[in-house]
């Protein structure tokens, strides 16, 4: 791996995505993404007794899934990076009971479907492991109870409010060929704008991302015509605006290639307010849709930059302001043609 000015990597060996699995919600499922993912859930509780367990089983489906497109057993995986938003990351702990496969849980809000992916290439780039799966998860009704009110409550939301991805999103990293490369990943810092309300977290995160994004293209020195599509994690409606604004300020100017998977995983008529969120948001997003159309070719380079608010459920409630983080990760298609 080589380190390019501040904050990028670059990884030396080619490292590419052996296969990826995805899993998703009834109310995803009739998004304009659906026919993308797997395994489409009917129901929220996705056959399971709790909210808790059917989490659990949406991770499980994503990484079976993603294991058996792969070729590969829980045998092959060398380490199993995970995250969610779970109280101390449960539902990765209780999967990695489960495999026993050597673990890193990482936890980086909504941000960790690129922050487990670009740790995961590192450690294969630098010969530490071999296979590495990474997958994360969120679901709307255990999310939606820690952080805001219980779901059963039915009080009015905001419309700046954004609403949990049910699903989860797992990839094997490897340096074995494959049909998408991951060429690069940029690690965020944390930003905080002094936004202390838990139903405005795309103003909040839309600066981390910001910052992320003009610092990949500083460090590169790319332009955002080398990209297809430039994709942040859940800045919504709401905070996808902010986002180009504040980095037309700065000279760069990526509205015709940005996209953000919170407004591309539902319809605009659909009941999610300002648009998706949680740690499934970008990961069923980026090793759904994009995948598939990175592996056809139709799609040569993204810029996938996943966003995460770093509170808990108290910290609201002491008035305490909303850290956040962005990390970017660049994936590419392995056909010839590619830029």
């Amino acid at each position: 791996m080589s380190k390019v000015r501040k904050q990028t990597w670059r990884f030396d060996h080619p490292i590419f995505l052996a296969a990826t699995g995805t899993v998703v919600g009834p109310l995803e499922s009739k998004g304009p993404l659906s026919g993308n993912f797997d395994k489409e859930y009917q129901h929220l509780n996705c056959g399971e007794k709790s909210w808790t367990e059917a989490e659990r089983a949406l991770m499980r489906r994503a990484i079976a899934f993603c294991l058996a497109k792969a070729g590969k057993s829980e045998g092959d995986i060398d380490l199993f990076l995970a995250g969610d938003l779970m109280d101390q990351t449960v539902t990765s702990n209780f999967l990695a009971r489960e495999n026993r496969i050597p673990f890193l849980g990482m936890f980086g809000a909504c941000s960790s479907s690129m922050e487990t992916l670009a740790a995961g290439a590192q450690l294969v780039d630098s010969g530490f492991a071999d296979n590495v799966l990474c997958a994360v998860s969120s679901h709307n009704a255990t999310a939606e109870r820690q952080f805001r009110y219980p779901t059963e409550y039915g009080g009015p939301s905001k419309l700046t409010q954004t609403f949990t991805v049910t699903g989860a999103g797992a990839t094997i990293v490897t340096k074995e060929p494959g049909k998408v490369r991951v060429k690069e990943a940029t690690i965020g810092r944390v930003i905080d704008w002094g936004i202390d309300d838990a139903s405005n977290l795309g103003t909040a995160m839309a600066p981390a991302a910001a910052d992320t994004i003009w610092t990949h293209f500083q460090d590169t020195g790319r332009k955002p015509e080398d990209y297809d599509m430039v994709v942040t994690g859940d800045l919504s409606s709401v905070g996808s605006p902010i986002l180009n604004e504040l980095l037309l300020e700065k000279g760069l100017d990526i509205t015709n290639v940005h996209q953000d998977c919170g407004t591309m995983i539902y319809t605009p008529d659909q009941p999610v307010n300002a648009g998706g969120s949680g740690c499934a948001c970008s990961a069923v997003v980026t090793y759904g849709y994009l995948y598939n159309r990175l592996a056809e070719g139709s799609l040569k380079r993204v810029l996938v930059v996943a966003t995460g608010a770093l509170l808990n459920s108290a910290t609201p409630k002491e008035k305490d302001t909303i850290p956040c983080i962005a990390h970017a990760v660049v994936l590419e298609s392995a056909k010839e043609g590619q830029r």
